[in-house]
């Protein structure tokens, strides 16, 4: 390696840097002995989600100073970056007056989200400390259950009507933008506040003055109830790449918008419920949870499978004379029950992935059971196969059997094998179509559950097949 390429590597190991250790330079400066002014300064160089993270960090008493250093604005973009539940306990801490205005610079879907966290007697006054305006959305938004479209919409955007000039239109914008900073998209209602079309900020700032305002509105644009749950909707919110999506009420009368940012909150939240849902939990647990709640939610599922465990073990009693005349096959039980519960939780994946299109047709699922049970038979070929060999081997050179008996048995394995796989695809895509069709979450048709049944599935076709095989017709025993 030549003199000039090792120097230029070397230069650039040099400038080669590690990332700033911002919360503890937060916390020097709340902790150190500049003036208000000052701090505040320094504070307003740092990003909200950095002062969020060092919070939890800072005692009562610090908090509080942190509290009277930051303007509300800056507080509530912090207070942006964390769980309702954990920033309603800094809200808490906040005397009444600081708390409002907070409140009033946050997006009101988070307001709403927050203030529902805290205590009934200080909401009430943190709520009649609010402007009228702001206290309407609010009380709007949280009018809406959890699970409908309008509890994480925020009134943060512009509205205008549709019978504006182009200058009248821009100066409505630079009117509300003093107030709503989401100005990408501009909203056009009718004289009955009906949602009619939505502008793009640039088309609006480069339409020449003789256009129309109709000229450059998208009629077309998307849009969403707003007592659409958030399940019908997951899809549609993942196909629109829109920064807004306004959203109606019943009789199309314009009531805010849902941002990019609550339609990424919105789907992150339901890919973890449906986690929790494929480890066979009830709901979402936390670092900070009390011990007696996580255990109510788990133990629902748990007896459920204990009892379809109790009678995968009975099954196995039932074969008891089997594994007493052919000992070495309890040996292969376990290759069995694995495979058989791996190719049906696949087959469940699969199955509540495409399932999140509500538009499926009965054709179109069908297709789908058909094709898993293909794909189960196909791989239960080449590894029965490879089952067959293998074990063989295995029983013959190590074993010390004979290769009648060695191959008798492993064949038996590989034939079991591939009827438990198959059977396996099809209960892991029929499971959750049949939860779908009687209106339950088929995400419900969890991990655990789907393992179990195959495990039942599984037991009954390996001794089923070593009895009536192995015993009855090869009279190996």
């Amino acid at each position: 390696m030549s003199t000039e390429i090792k120097s230029t590597i070397q230069y650039d190991e040099s400038l080669t840097v590690e990332r700033p250790d911002y919360e503890n330079e937060i916390i020097k400066i709340i902790r150190g002995s500049y003036s208000p002014k000052a701090a505040q300064s320094m504070l307003e160089d740092y990003h909200g989600s950095d002062i969020a993270q060092v919070m939890e960090r800072l005692n009562l008493q610090e908090r509080k100073k942190l509290y009277r250093l930051c303007p509300p604005d800056m507080l509530a973009d912090a207070l942006e970056h964390l769980e309702a539940e954990d920033a309603s306990i800094y809200v808490n801490e906040m005397d009444l007056k600081k708390a409002a205005a907070v409140m009033s610079e946050m997006e009101t879907d988070s307001a709403a989200d927050i203030l529902k966290e805290i205590e009934k007697d200080k909401r009430s006054l943190i709520i009649e400390a609010l402007s009228p305006e702001i206290r309407n959305d609010i009380r709007l938004i949280a009018s809406f259950d959890e699970d409908e479209i309008g509890s994480r919409m925020t009134t943060n955007c512009i509205v205008i009507r549709e019978n504006l000039t182009i200058r009248e239109a821009m100066e409505e914008l630079v009117s509300q933008a003093e107030e709503n900073d989401n100005i990408a998209t501009i909203f056009v209602i009718d004289e009955n506040e009906e949602f009619y079309g939505a502008i793009d900020l640039k088309d609006l700032i480069t339409a020449k003055t003789g256009a129309t305002l109709d000229s450059i509105t998208a009629t077309s644009f998307p849009y969403l109830y707003a007592q659409e749950t958030i399940d019908d909707c997951i899809e549609q919110l993942k196909d629109y790449s829109e920064a807004s999506i306004p959203v109606l009420d019943n009789n199309n009368k314009f009531l805010g918008v849902i941002t990019a940012q609550s339609v990424i909150e919105v789907i992150d939240e339901e890919m973890g419920e449906d986690y929790v849902k494929f480890a066979g939990l009830t709901a979402e647990e936390d670092l900070h949870e009390p011990l007696l709640q996580s255990i109510r939610k788990r133990m629902p599922w748990l007896l459920a499978l204990l009892g379809l465990g109790i009678l995968v073990s009975t099954v196995v009693g039932a074969f008891e004379q089997v594994v007493a005349q052919l000992t070495m096959i309890m040996a292969f039980q376990s290759l069995i029950l694995d495979m058989a519960g791996n190719v049906g939780t696949q087959s469940l994946a699969v199955t509540i992935r495409v399932l999140t299109d509500e538009s499926l047709t009965f054709k179109q699922k069908m297709r789908l059971f058909v094709k898993e049970t293909r794909v189960g038979f196909f791989n239960g070929i080449i590894l029965g196969v490879i089952s067959i060999i293998f074990v063989g081997l295995y029983i013959l050179l190590f074993k010390g059997k004979d290769a009648i008996f060695a191959f008798s048995v492993s064949g038996c394995i590989g034939i079991a094998l591939l009827v438990a796989m198959v059977i396996s695809s099809a209960v892991g895509t029929m499971i959750p179509l049949f939860f779908k069709k009687i209106k339950i979450d088929p995400a419900v048709a969890s991990g655990p559950l789907i393992t179990t049944i195959n495990d039942l599935v599984a037991v009954v076709t390996y001794y089923g097949l070593s009895w009536i095989l192995l015993i009855q017709v090869l009279q190996l025993a």
